[in-house]
């Protein structure tokens, strides 16, 4: 697939179709390994149209589109300053979310898209990035390691009631 990749940043107007792609990636990723009720508690409270808007009104996170030619195949969001999950300071940027559609994987797009963050942090001149991964995402950790990251610390993840460990990795931009 030719990678055309271009970036739309998300505002108000997108709610709907930000809080659809949002809920339809997050599913696709981690239904089938999370208990079912505690899955439900976490996506309604973390994918709902308020909780949305609540994050696009923060100006120090921002959400991206991310399109191939016409085709929209995926999004990611970064965080930066307060916005942190982690109190990492205003060297640091966090890329929150990064999600390819299910239809779309496997054609080396999150590469891509990967590539335009870390171009973003330098625009927005900081010194690393980091993220934090489920530990038992074996596939997203290994693609980080091949991408620079490595792990630095962990720190606790809710599905509902369920408390998961992430893996805390950083990638240093200068």
């Amino acid at each position: 697939m030719q990678k055309n990749l271009t970036l739309k940043k998300c505002d108000l107007t997108d709610v709907e179709l930000l809080t659809n792609i949002s809920r339809r990636t997050f599913i696709d990723a981690f239904e089938k390994d999370n208990n079912a009720q505690d899955f439900k508690t976490y996506l309604d409270a973390a994918f709902n149209k308020k909780q949305i808007v609540e994050e696009l009104l923060n100006p120090d996170s921002e959400f991206y589109f991310v399109y191939n030619d016409e085709d929209m195949v995926g999004y990611f969001k970064i965080n930066q300053n307060e916005a942190q999950a982690e109190p990492f300071g205003n060297d640091a940027l966090e890329l929150s979310r990064i999600y390819v559609l299910k239809e779309y994987q496997g054609q080396q797009l999150g590469k891509h898209i990967l590539e335009r963050i870390v171009e973003k942090a330098r625009q927005m001149h900081k010194a690393w990035l980091w993220l934090g991964v489920w530990q038992r995402n074996v596939n997203a950790v290994r693609f980080y390691e091949r991408h620079g990251f490595s792990k630095f610390d962990t720190h606790s993840f809710y599905i509902g009631n369920d408390r998961q460990t992430d893996w805390l990795m950083r990638l240093d931009i200068v």
